[in-house]
């Protein structure tokens, strides 16, 4: 299913393991702003595309501002990716926006798109960490949660514990919910896996279903669940 976000004016970015702090279970306390960002090229410029964006990944991660920046690439649909960024807070993610980085990726970006890229402005909700500590080989999971607006604080509450039980489960790295600005009941859950094993025990776990149960009722989409590796 292919979702596309109302675009945010002047900015392009988004998301997972950067030097963001993490909160175990709990609210974050700053002025971070989070974007998830997903990108999708022709079938016939994965290459290019993926060079494009670790240049961008690469070059933002050095601007002032920046506390995170990572590409990934969907690994059912090579040409799909998303980008996951966090920014200081909103001046910094403002000029960002504007400069030669961000310029120069929109103008190159062009001509081998084959979607408008969709952005989303989050912040963080619950972050927690897992038991394991090896990224390499990690298998990420971003899904977007839409739920109607009666049901936001349920959502809520089934993501909070969704996070600390999570954070139990063997391979995991890191469970983070954010919470768009704009629009209170729509949620971007970001996932971290030492490997796709430890992600499908997951996926079977007790918590899962019944987090998976609790959510049907107020659904205000389709649960969109997409799998990918870093690009390195």
């Amino acid at each position: 299913m292919r979702l596309f976000f109302r675009p945010v004016i002047g900015v392009f970015i988004a998301m997972l393991m950067a030097t963001a702090a993490f909160v175990p279970s709990a609210h974050a306390q700053n002025n971070a702003v989070y974007l998830a960002t997903y990108v999708e090229v022709m079938p016939n410029a994965v290459a290019p595309g993926t060079a494009l964006l670790k240049q961008y990944r690469d070059a933002s991660l050095k601007e002032d501002g920046n506390l995170r920046a990572e590409a990934l690439a969907e690994i059912d649909r090579p040409n799909r990716f998303v980008v996951v960024e966090a920014w200081r807070d909103k001046a910094a993610l403002d000029a960002h926006g504007q400069s030669a980085t961000t310029l120069k990726f929109r103008d190159k970006f062009k001509p081998i798109a084959d979607a408008p890229y969709d952005e989303r402005i989050n912040a963080a909700l619950y972050v927690t960490h897992g038991k394991a500590e090896s990224q390499s080989g990690a298998v990420y999971v971003l899904t977007h949660v839409d739920v109607i607006p009666a049901g936001k604080d349920d959502c809520m509450a089934a993501l909070k514990a969704m996070s600390v039980d999570t954070a139990s489960d063997a391979g995991n790295i890191s469970y983070e919910v954010l919470q768009q600005a704009n629009r209170g009941n729509h949620f971007t859950v970001i996932e971290a896996w030492t490997s796709r094993k430890a992600l499908d025990a997951h996926a079977m776990a007790a918590h899962t279903l019944a987090f998976r149960a609790r959510l049907s009722p107020i659904a205000g989409a389709l649960y969109d669940e997409r799998i990918y590796k870093a690009l390195n």
